[in-house]
């Protein structure tokens, strides 16, 4: 732990836009993000593991790990996870390219990406192209350290979601909200 630790840090400071944290995710806010995946779920991704607290909870959810997608831009996460991680498919790629790359059949995507730090379209376009490779059951599992959910209502509605508050995770820092995005209609 100490180890992925210094390599968040090292990260953070070489790359803070991507990174957007100083510490990475805690494990009780991994175990919560997971607990919406497991073996019946089909195909998982993930959008921005950092280090991969939040993948190897999947993993112990019972998601085999051929059925486990990463999207991870910064190499340096992307080698480790490579290394900790055999079996998983890893792009060192931005989310918004998950639907080139990936056949229109997950069940969810998992996403520990800083929203709230990105501007509104940029969100916008990271959530639609989580919803272009999803069947029309997926959810995408999201948290924020904000009061509300990372898009707007008009957003959402844009893209035919609804969002459902879950679990807060008081054992993060900071504190963070999970909320299950789905379509509105299915």
């Amino acid at each position: 732990m100490f180890t992925d630790l210094a390599m968040f840090l090292k990260q953070a400071v070489l790359q803070p836009k991507q990174t957007s944290s100083l510490v990475p995710s805690s494990r009780a806010l991994a175990a919560a993000m997971a607990a919406h995946v497991g073996p019946d779920t089909g195909p998982v991704v993930e959008f921005g593991p950092g280090t991969g607290i939040i993948t190897e909870a999947i993993l112990q959810r019972g998601v085999v790990a051929t059925d486990l997608t990463l999207f991870e831009m910064n190499a340096a996460f992307a080698d480790a996870l490579q290394n900790r991680f055999p079996g998983v498919t890893i792009h060192v790629d931005c989310a918004q390219k998950a639907p080139d790359l990936l056949p229109h059949n997950v069940g969810a995507v998992i996403s520990g990406l800083p929203l709230l730090s990105m501007p509104r379209e940029m969100r916008r376009e990271i959530v639609a192209a989580a919803f272009k490779v999803m069947r029309p059951d997926g959810i995408m599992v999201q948290f924020t350290y904000g009061q509300k959910v990372p898009l707007t209502p008009e957003g959402l509605s844009a893209l035919g979601l609804r969002a459902t508050r879950t679990k807060k995770v008081w054992g993060n820092f900071p504190p963070a909200q999970v909320y299950i995005l789905q379509r509105a209609k299915i």
